[in-house]
């Protein structure tokens, strides 16, 4: 009778707690219920971070380019290249003593070196530098660069062929031997030229203010950007 009158719940419990194969499936049991009822912490912690690293990337890129203050070394480097063209294009045109066309060599003398530079700047400088892709070093060495090629080896290399055709058109200097054009003008104004060592030299410590002068605020307003978030 005391079987007959026994809980069947007991049974029940009795076949949960104690499955058959002993312990070992016990324990087995137990570590695959808590591995699917809690989640790893690292997963937890990317969904959670993921959101809030992307708000905050997008804050600082959004106030670094709202911040006007990064504009006037570019603007003086391009100020400082277009006047380096207006330089090199007084010098050629007295190398190759043309007096023709004299607003129009130095209207496109004095404009395109000042828009590559601002332009070089944007793709090669501040972009980067919005992106985090480059270091101080690296900033400061893509500045000087620009100086010197926007700045100087542009407004020469332009400068000496617009005033060369406009030699060879109105014929104000000797035509040069057929295949010996460069050299024979080279020589013309070998001398003169080397009055472009000094904006050489002035781009190039404009441009290493300029990359040092830019790196400096983009740092202190990433980290004013990250101190508010």
């Amino acid at each position: 009778m005391a079987a007959l009158g026994q809980d069947p719940g007991a049974d029940l419990k009795d076949a949960v707690l104690v499955p058959r194969g002993g312990g070992e499936v016990h324990e087995g049991m137990k570590t695959a219920i808590y591995t699917h009822a809690e989640p790893s912490p690292s997963v937890e912690d990317a969904k959670f971070r993921t959101p809030m690293v992307i708000e905050i990337i997008q804050k600082k890129f959004e106030y670094l380019r709202r911040d006007k203050s990064l504009t006037p070394g570019t603007l003086l480097l391009a100020t400082s290249a277009g006047t380096s063209g207006i330089l090199a294009n007084f010098i050629l045109r007295n190398c190759f003593k043309v007096k023709y066309d004299v607003l129009k060599t130095y209207a496109s003398l004095t404009a395109l070196p000042f828009l590559s530079t601002i332009v070089t700047c944007k793709f090669f400088v501040t972009d980067p530098l919005y992106s985090d892709n480059i270091s101080k070093e690296n900033c400061v060495l893509r500045s000087s660069l620009v100086g010197l090629v926007c700045g100087v080896l542009y407004p020469s290399g332009l400068a000496f062929s617009k005033n060369g055709r406009l030699a060879v058109k109105y014929h104000t200097v000797p035509l040069p031997p057929k295949g010996r054009v460069l050299l024979h003008w080279f020589l013309l104004c070998q001398t003169q030229i080397k009055a472009m060592l000094i904006p050489l030299v002035l781009q190039i410590q404009f441009g290493l203010l300029h990359g040092l002068h830019h790196y400096a605020i983009y740092e202190n307003t990433r980290k004013k950007t990250l101190h508010e978030d």
